[in-house]
């Protein structure tokens, strides 16, 4: 009977001292990790559409990123476009700003929104985990409002996560879903309902 030997050669197969590292792990390329102008941990690496890190020294993806305004009605303006292009990731960036400039009755409502979008995201990345987790998240946010919320159409926001959350979760796959159009019922309320402190 012969007896299996570990990977790395020298122990029998779980018999490893704990502690020793393989020579293959120890010559890991390791990069310095990028830091803002205080020292804290960055990511200057370019991202593709979806929000993935590219190789270092890849031509990054056109995105928003640039995009500021000190008017909310701008930023929301914006996030609907990106979010009716179907760009998420996008999207949850601008809608970022509006969550952080919304009163704090508000904040809860906007990070369920922000999690649909963040869940498509996931969905659109082939995330199966991550796009069930987000839909959830957000279903269980939106549930707590009422089914139209500063003129947007929450009930269908909420029927939509948890649809494709239960899909998702059921097939294991990721599948071609019809992404919802952003539910604002008009063009008016909504915007005037969240103002900057």
């Amino acid at each position: 009977m012969q007896r299996r030997v570990s990977r790395c050669g020298r122990y029998p197969a779980g018999r490893r001292p704990r502690g020793t590292v393989s020579d293959q792990r120890r010559q890991v390329r390791r990069y310095e990790r990028d830091r803002d102008e205080k020292g804290r941990p960055a990511n200057a690496r370019p991202r593709d559409r979806l929000g993935r890190p590219l190789p270092r020294g890849a031509e990054p993806a056109e995105t928003v990123e640039d995009f500021a305004s000190d008017d909310i009605e701008d930023a929301l303006a914006k996030a609907v476009e990106l979010w009716d292009e179907e760009r998420f990731f996008e999207a949850h960036e601008v809608l970022e700003d509006v969550w952080n400039a919304a009163p704090d009755t508000d904040r809860l409502f906007w990070q369920g929104v922000i999690q649909v979008a963040v869940g498509c995201c996931h969905h659109q990345r082939g995330n199966v985990p991550g796009s069930v987790a987000l839909f959830r998240k957000a279903a269980e946010k939106l549930a707590g409002y009422p089914d139209v919320y500063n003129g947007i159409d929450v009930e269908q926001l909420r029927v939509f996560a948890e649809g494709a959350a239960d899909v998702v979760a059921e097939t294991g796959e990721i599948f071609e879903i019809g992404y919802l159009e952003f539910p604002a019922m008009d063009a008016g309320p909504w915007f005037g309902s969240v103002r900057s402190r």
